[in-house]
């Protein structure tokens, strides 16, 4: 790791030169991206630098151990025993550090939710999830636009997509992605019996253009008229859209807006993220495992986390946590679900680079 370390720090070094460069200066995208880099490097090499300013003060000390005696030999064991305690928790927070950055960090989330097994149930508790996603949202201050909703018979949402615009938002939201359980007592059950229904979250991180590369020639685009609720004039005008890549077989539909354009565009920005997570898929073996674990058949066995009413419960299935604080999880309060979540993820990647 030490060597590694160095590493950095000679790039830190080096990026922080070409920072007052003329030339990079001015070149934009450049400036750009030595800036973001230097900014990535920074916390490492500032715990670095820390560490190394101790481990001298601990060699320093050492030096002087043998010719000191009485109070002051007991003052330069003591700072010693201080420094090694010390370096350790810096030899911790670097290797927390040096843990691989996920790739999407910073990008903002495309977030699917489908009404799974348990008819209008599950369509309502669709709407239970998104509604908690969305109150989720608002407590960190991230920008949400929904893109489409299909509204179920009794309110619920047959599907519903959204985009969440935030620094944090996939840090966050990416342990999201799964079938979902809820076990209660339905709004259409008259005789009070618990039943167990299922909806599909799927988190996607959105890419640009540059990331996916669609030729146009490759789409089928129909326009119609679009249905149920939108304002005056939605169901007057095909507004409508409807985009499907032939190559991969994907669909998706856009009515929300007035504009045939906007809606094209909602369409497109959905179908980009899909595609792009559709290749990171064949790309990778574990990232295929990966998604069959968050879309699965939305089948009541199948569940990342389930949703207890009588016990009040909360069960994350995939680190065995549970906290007793349904309602408030389900008015947005995830943090603690999500905390849990990440602390279990760093301590796997350590273990691996432990291991490695």
């Amino acid at each position: 790791m030490h060597e590694r370390l160095r590493q950095i720090v000679d790039e830190y070094e080096l990026v922080e030169a070409q920072l007052s460069d003329a030339e990079v200066l001015a070149d934009p995208d450049r400036l750009r991206t030595l800036s973001k880099r230097y900014t990535e490097l920074g916390p490492v090499v500032e715990t670095v630098r820390r560490r190394d300013a101790r481990s001298a003060d601990a060699d320093a000390a050492r030096s002087m151990l043998p010719d000191a005696i009485g109070d002051e030999r007991d003052l330069l064991v003591a700072e010693i025993d201080d420094v090694n305690a010390e370096l350790a928790e810096l030899d911790d927070e670097l290797r927390e550090l040096m843990l691989p950055t996920d790739p999407h960090d910073g990008k903002n989330v495309i977030v699917e939710i489908r009404g799974a097994e348990g008819g209008e149930e599950a369509n309502l508790f669709a709407r239970d999830l998104a509604e908690m996603y969305l109150a989720y949202a608002a407590g960190q201050r991230w920008k949400v636009t929904v893109l489409s909703a299909s509204v179920s018979d009794m309110g619920g949402y047959n599907d519903v997509t959204f985009e969440v615009a935030g620094a944090t938002a996939w840090r966050n939201l990416k342990y999201e992605g799964g079938p979902h359980r809820v076990q209660r007592v339905p709004a259409t059950e008259s005789q009070g019996r618990i039943h167990t229904s299922s909806a599909t979250v799927t988190v996607l991180p959105e890419v640009d253009e540059v990331d996916v590369q669609i030729d146009e020639r490759d789409l089928d685009i129909d326009v119609f008229r679009a249905s149920g609720p939108g304002g005056q004039g939605v169901n007057t005008t095909d507004s409508a859209v409807r985009i499907t890549h032939r190559p991969s077989g994907l669909v998706v539909s856009m009515q929300d807006e007035r504009s045939q354009l906007q809606n094209r565009m909602r369409a497109m920005l959905v179908l980009r993220a899909r595609l792009f997570e559709l290749a990171e898929r064949e790309r990778n073996a574990e990232l295929s495992a990966e998604r069959r674990a968050q879309t699965g058949g939305g089948g009541r066995s199948e569940k990342i986390r389930t949703y207890n009413y009588k016990e009040n419960r909360v069960t994350d299935h995939r680190i065995g946590f549970t906290v007793y604080r349904l309602a408030a999880i389900l008015a947005g309060d995830l943090q603690v679900v999500i905390d849990a979540l990440a602390a279990e993820e760093r301590a796997r990647l350590l273990a691996e680079g432990s291991r490695g």
